[in-house]
């Protein structure tokens, strides 16, 4: 899944790549223990698929606080402690975070549960594709830029309706110390319906087991994470942007972009003091765009 499609150079490419930012030395948990957190984790997840009929008829409230429940026991099952940073004021509106890994999804959904944005290849993964459809996921055709309106009028709809909605503007995952620019399209919703956008940002520690960039298998993915020892996930709320404070898409998306990257400035410092000269941050620098993910439309 590296690289852009033949004839699309619009969407994103990303510079990191697996063995530049995803292999970096972490303590590793034995491999009994790796496999415990694998079959734990992938039970949860299949507890989520089995239950989610469930939880249909509950009023949106308790479907959250079973949303959040659900997520957070997925973390833990894999062996991932959360840390939440700042507190949520329970409105909706569009959540924009930076995006590193599949891990973001439970991370963002475990805080601020919403309805996510997804490329339309998610919608036929097994386990995570039928629970993303029945939880109100929105997805997207990549591919295909004259579908990208219509994804715009969706977002504003849900947005109108009094939904949460999550997107992840970079369009790609990237390391998590190198980042890419947050796509305007999904900040024209947020104007079109009058909603106020919430930034987050999400940081790993340490950051080289949770990176899914370009070709990674997500089976090389999850074992990468249950194998992690002591892997915390940190998701930051940051101060929202109200509605009709920016006036165009583009700045809109700039300053959530500042908002979102600024924040993670110390976290990347002190996490790259404790890596090799050679670490992941090469990837920004040195490796052709050719090597590059693309994960998640923008």
């Amino acid at each position: 899944m590296s690289g852009s499609p033949p004839g699309s150079p619009w969407l994103p490419t990303v510079p990191c790549t697996p063995r530049h930012c995803a292999r970096t030395p972490w303590p590793a948990a034995s491999r009994v223990r790796t496999v415990a957190r694998l079959t734990a984790g992938a039970g949860t997840v299949l507890a989520g698929l089995l239950l989610a009929p469930l939880a249909a008829p509950l009023g949106r409230a308790a479907r959250e606080r079973a949303t959040r429940l659900w997520c957070r026991a997925v973390l833990r099952a894999f062996g991932v402690r959360l840390r939440i940073v700042g507190r949520p004021d329970g409105g909706r509106g569009l959540v924009v975070a930076n995006h590193i890994s599949w891990l973001d999804v439970p991370v963002v959904a475990a805080v601020l549960p919403g309805r996510m944005l997804a490329k339309s290849q998610i919608r036929h993964w097994p386990l995570l594709g039928p629970i993303a459809a029945r939880g109100g996921t929105l997805f997207v055709e990549r591919d295909r830029l004259r579908a990208l309106p219509g994804t715009v009028r969706d977002l504003a709809e849900a947005l109108r309706g009094g939904s949460r909605v999550i997107v992840f503007p970079e369009g790609s995952t990237w390391c998590g110390r190198a980042h890419g620019r947050f796509r305007p399209a999904a900040f024209q919703a947020a104007l079109d319906a009058g909603a106020a956008v919430q930034p987050v940002r999400v940081t790993y520690h340490p950051a080289g087991p949770a990176a899914f960039v370009a070709d990674d298998p997500l089976t090389a993915s999850l074992w990468r994470v249950a194998a992690a020892g002591g892997l915390t996930a940190e998701i930051r709320i940051l101060p929202p942007v109200p509605a009709g404070h920016r006036t165009d898409r583009r700045s809109l998306a700039a300053a959530a972009q500042r908002a979102v990257h600024a924040s993670g400035h110390t976290a990347v410092a002190s996490d790259s003091a404790n890596r090799p000269s050679s670490s992941v941050h090469q990837c920004a620098n040195s490796i052709p765009a050719s090597a590059s993910s693309s994960r998640t439309p923008s």
